[in-house]
């Protein structure tokens, strides 16, 4: 469980030692964003707090464009969680949910789906369909900006089936077209806040 009190202290200080161990989400803007994010704090009775960037997606929070969840250290939510979700988030990580599915994910590990996905809600508040979906989001966003790859080359290496696929995840997700957020990213940091933050209350 997260203790409210103490993410909040922290993602005013921007504390560093909790970046990745929580994700913050604006109820205002409907943007979720790590601790460390350099955009004015929200005020805070408009934030909640998510154990995992998959859960604060699940709740209907877009990620932020300036802190870049997808780079944030890895989840350790899934540290000292339940063996199992250790396990399955590890085979998640490592793109078994690409081919295979839940009940498959699930039989691996021994139990049924229905318990699985139980344990990934207490764990880490999302679904593991979410999770991975998540996952393969943060592969392409972090590919989108730092690499030269055509996007439908990086929609077939995050692990989506089609261009059509990929295309609906990131709008979903971001609320424009990945090509549309390349450009933005060229053109710098004022152009991104402008776009994914417009009246921004932060």
């Amino acid at each position: 469980m997260l203790d409210f009190a103490t993410c909040n202290r922290a993602r005013l200080a921007r504390d560093r030692r909790f970046d990745g161990k929580f994700f913050t989400g604006v109820v205002t803007t409907r943007i979720y964003c790590r601790p460390i994010c350099p955009v004015r704090p929200a005020k805070s009775e408009n934030v909640r707090f998510f154990p995992s960037a998959a859960a604060a997606e699940q709740a209907g929070f877009r990620p932020c464009l300036r802190c870049r969840p997808e780079t944030a250290p890895g989840t350790p939510a899934w540290n000292g969680s339940a063996a199992s979700v250790s396990r399955a988030a590890k085979l998640i990580g490592q793109g078994f949910l690409d081919e295979y599915g839940i009940d498959a994910l699930a039989a691996k590990l021994g139990m049924g789906s229905r318990h699985l996905r139980r344990l990934f809600h207490k764990h880490l508040g999302a679904t593991p369909a979410a999770v991975a979906r998540t996952r393969r989001i943060q592969i392409a966003k972090r590919l989108l900006d730092d690499s030269g790859m055509a996007i439908a080359e990086i929609a077939f290496a995050a692990g989506f089936g089609s261009l059509r696929r990929f295309n609906a995840a990131f709008l979903a997700t971001y609320r424009r077209p990945p090509s549309a957020l390349r450009r933005s990213r060229r053109q710098g940091p004022d152009r991104l806040t402008a776009g994914a933050a417009t009246s921004r209350p932060r």
